[in-house]
Protein backbone atom coordinates (compact mmCIF):
# COMPACT_ATOMS: atom_id res chain seq x y z
CA UNK A 1 0.00 0.00 0.00
CA UNK A 2 1.88 2.63 -1.45
CA UNK A 3 -0.93 5.65 -1.61
CA UNK A 4 -2.12 7.12 1.72
CA UNK A 5 -5.47 7.37 0.08
CA UNK A 6 -5.84 3.49 0.63
CA UNK A 7 -4.80 3.31 3.80
CA UNK A 8 -5.74 6.75 5.57
CA UNK A 9 -9.99 6.33 5.26
CA UNK A 10 -11.27 8.81 7.25
CA UNK A 11 -10.33 10.61 10.57
CA UNK A 12 -11.87 10.11 14.14
CA UNK A 13 -13.76 13.21 15.22
CA UNK A 14 -15.00 13.07 18.92
CA UNK A 15 -15.19 15.00 21.94
CA UNK A 16 -12.42 12.71 23.57
CA UNK A 17 -10.09 13.01 20.74
CA UNK A 18 -10.31 17.02 20.59
CA UNK A 19 -9.77 17.54 23.96
CA UNK A 20 -6.32 15.09 23.12
CA UNK A 21 -5.75 17.10 20.12
CA UNK A 22 -5.50 20.49 22.57
CA UNK A 23 -3.72 18.54 25.07
CA UNK A 24 -1.10 16.44 23.76
CA UNK A 25 -1.22 16.85 19.82
CA UNK A 26 -3.00 13.54 19.21
CA UNK A 27 -4.91 12.38 16.32
CA UNK A 28 -7.19 9.64 15.36
CA UNK A 29 -8.00 8.27 12.04
CA UNK A 30 -9.45 5.31 10.77
CA UNK A 31 -6.96 3.33 8.74
CA UNK A 32 -6.79 -0.26 6.75
CA UNK A 33 -7.02 -3.33 8.71
CA UNK A 34 -3.71 -4.27 6.76
CA UNK A 35 -1.68 -0.91 7.00
CA UNK A 36 0.77 -1.70 9.58
CA UNK A 37 2.74 1.10 12.48
CA UNK A 38 5.22 2.01 9.47
CA UNK A 39 2.78 2.45 6.58
CA UNK A 40 0.27 4.30 8.53
CA UNK A 41 3.27 6.89 9.69
CA UNK A 42 4.54 7.29 5.94
CA UNK A 43 0.76 8.16 4.90
CA UNK A 44 0.57 10.75 7.36
CA UNK A 45 3.39 12.54 7.02
CA UNK A 46 2.78 12.33 3.48
CA UNK A 47 -0.26 13.46 3.74
CA UNK A 48 -0.04 16.09 6.12
CA UNK A 49 4.20 17.08 6.19
CA UNK A 50 3.75 16.95 9.92
CA UNK A 51 6.61 14.59 11.28
CA UNK A 52 4.97 11.97 13.41
CA UNK A 53 6.59 10.94 17.00
CA UNK A 54 4.38 7.98 17.59
CA UNK A 55 2.14 5.78 16.04
CA UNK A 56 -0.60 3.50 18.20
CA UNK A 57 -3.39 1.18 16.75
CA UNK A 58 -6.62 -0.70 17.95
CA UNK A 59 -7.99 -3.51 15.82
CA UNK A 60 -12.12 -2.75 16.86
CA UNK A 61 -14.44 -5.59 16.50
CA UNK A 62 -17.67 -4.99 14.76
CA UNK A 63 -20.74 -5.22 16.23
CA UNK A 64 -23.45 -7.82 16.03
CA UNK A 65 -26.78 -5.78 14.70
CA UNK A 66 -30.53 -6.86 15.27
CA UNK A 67 -33.26 -4.74 13.53
CA UNK A 68 -37.01 -5.10 13.14
CA UNK A 69 -38.95 -4.16 10.12
CA UNK A 70 -42.56 -4.00 9.63
CA UNK A 71 -43.60 -5.07 5.44
CA UNK A 72 -46.85 -5.15 4.53
CA UNK A 73 -48.33 -5.78 7.50
CA UNK A 74 -45.40 -8.54 8.87
CA UNK A 75 -42.90 -8.26 11.12
CA UNK A 76 -39.41 -9.03 9.78
CA UNK A 77 -36.77 -9.84 11.99
CA UNK A 78 -33.22 -9.55 10.53
CA UNK A 79 -29.86 -9.37 11.95
CA UNK A 80 -26.35 -8.39 11.17
CA UNK A 81 -23.30 -7.36 11.46
CA UNK A 82 -21.01 -4.49 11.43
CA UNK A 83 -17.39 -4.35 9.69
CA UNK A 84 -14.44 -4.68 11.93
CA UNK A 85 -11.88 -1.62 11.70
CA UNK A 86 -8.72 -0.61 12.69
CA UNK A 87 -8.12 2.67 14.42
CA UNK A 88 -4.58 4.45 14.83
CA UNK A 89 -3.97 7.60 17.63
CA UNK A 90 -0.95 9.53 15.80
CA UNK A 91 1.30 11.83 18.43
CA UNK A 92 2.86 14.68 16.97
CA UNK A 93 6.18 16.07 17.31
CA UNK A 94 6.63 19.04 19.13
CA UNK A 95 5.32 22.54 17.23
CA UNK A 96 3.17 20.53 14.57
CA UNK A 97 -0.46 20.47 14.35
CA UNK A 98 -2.90 19.91 11.96
CA UNK A 99 -6.51 21.23 11.36
CA UNK A 100 -8.90 18.37 10.41
CA UNK A 101 -11.82 20.56 9.86
CA UNK A 102 -10.00 23.16 7.28
CA UNK A 103 -7.94 20.81 6.00
CA UNK A 104 -4.82 22.99 7.22
CA UNK A 105 -1.80 21.93 8.15
CA UNK A 106 0.34 24.34 10.59
CA UNK A 107 3.71 23.32 11.63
Amino acid sequence: MDDHREIIIRPLLTEKMSFLEETQRKYAFEVALSANKIEIKKAIQNKFDVEVKKVATMRRRGKNKRTTVRSGGRVIRTQGRRSNWKRAVITLKEGFTIDLLKGEVTG
